[in-house]
Formats: C-alpha cells, structure tokens, sequence
C-alpha cells in the first residue's frame, strides 16, 4: 500500500464531489486523502462557529449535502491553522488547500503548504502580461475584497459574480458578457467550485480564454507527489 502523501484541505466538507472528478483527473486517487474544516459538522453548527459577523471578510463554500454555506474569513483561517497543524501531525507532506480565498499567516512546519491564492495570481499575470483580466468570483462581498490579491496585474480586472453552487446558467451568460462589456481578453474562474463545464461553456460563448483556478492549482500539485 502506498503512502498518501498529499491530503487536501476544503473550508467546506470532504470530499467534494463536485471537485473530485476534477482533481483525480491530475492526482492519483489512491495517493490522495481528504479533508475539510466543516467535516462532521451540523448546518446548525457551521452557522453557530462560522457565520461572519458584520465587516468581516466572507468566505463560501459547501456542504455534502450540497448547500451553500457562507463562513466568516477570520474563523476559517483560525480552524484552517489548526487543521494543518493536525494534518501535519498525522504525517502529511504536501497539504493542497482547496479555497481560493486569501489568508495572510497559514504556516506549516515542514510541510508543503499549496496556497491558490499565493499560486494563483502570480501565474494569471505571467500568463496574461498586458491583457485584461476578467474574474467571476462567487458571491458579490468577494469583489472589494480581492482587490488586494489582484493587484500586481498590469491593469485592474474587471469583476463579475455567479455563484458555482447556486448559479443557473443565465447567471453564468450575464457573468460573461458583463466582463466582455467591460473589456476582458481573458477570464478567470476564482472559486475551487467552478467546474469545467463552467469554463467550457463560457470559453464557446464568450471566444476568449477561460482560466479555471482549481486546474491550474492541481496541475501543480500533481507535480509534488512523490
């Protein structure tokens, strides 16, 4: 039996079903554990530890059940630092954290700490160079807030928003041509739950390149299993 070197880390419920088929895609399934800040978690309870009190960064992500929950940014990195802590303690070597979202002091001891929010933006402005950014972030607090992780592009992105959990697709076609409107060469999917058919189906409507953060970050990880 091989060692599972590589355990991701969601701020909702493990597994993530909608993620999965994505990842095993890239990560072999039997070399890759799961885990999730909310795992074994009532709804009453996620709401009870996690709701974000007013002025509070919001984070979003689901259950297994499949519901939206939105959870306080604050919180989340405190239960996400002590998960880790804990992973790393269980004999982890590489933890790839499944949220897009931007914490400032994770830290780990010797483990590899996958963060797609350090990843991510680095490799869309090496990618993009001149062009113009647009992101599709999942709910609308998210636009002020992920000003600061943009802001090495060359030129400001332009934001839309449509939830991956509760998104019809008409939000999804209102998304595109508002970033279209605002003049993008190139999309970006900001939340670990767009799924490629997200990126399909804007990419054929829209005739630009659409970047799926989750791709990118398991691509990546793929190439550290050991």
């Amino acid at each position: 039996m091989m060692k599972q070197s590589l355990v991701t880390l969601t701020i909702g419920q493990s597994p993530r079903s909608d993620i999965l088929p994505l990842l095993q895609d890239h990560l072999p399934e039997d070399q890759v554990a799961h885990a999730g800040l909310l795992d074994g978690l009532t709804l009453a309870e996620v709401e009870q530890f996690y709701t974000p009190e007013e002025g509070e960064k919001v984070l979003v992500s689901r259950m297994t059940t499949g519901e939206q929950v939105r959870l306080s940014g604050p919180k989340v990195e405190q239960g996400l630092q002590r998960k880790i802590t804990a992973l790393e303690q269980q004999g982890y070597d590489t933890i790839l954290l499944l949220c897009t979202g931007e914490f400032g002091s994770l830290k780990t001891e010797k483990a590899l700490l996958l963060e797609p929010d350090r990843i991510i933006p680095p490799l869309v402005k090496a990618i993009v160079q001149e062009h113009k950014v647009g992101i599709v972030v999942p709910v609308e607090e998210q636009i002020a807030e992920q000003a600061s992780k943009w802001r090495n592009l060359h030129s400001a992105p332009c934001f839309a928003v449509a939830s991956p959990y509760l998104a019809q697709q008409n939000d999804l076609i209102e998304a595109g041509l508002s970033l279209q409107e605002q003049g993008a060469d190139v999309v970006v999917l900001d939340c670990i739950g767009y799924h490629q058919k997200h990126r399909d189906f804007l990419q054929k409507m829209l005739g630009i390149p659409v970047l799926l953060s989750n791709v990118l970050v398991a691509k990546l990880a793929a190439e550290l299993i050991v």
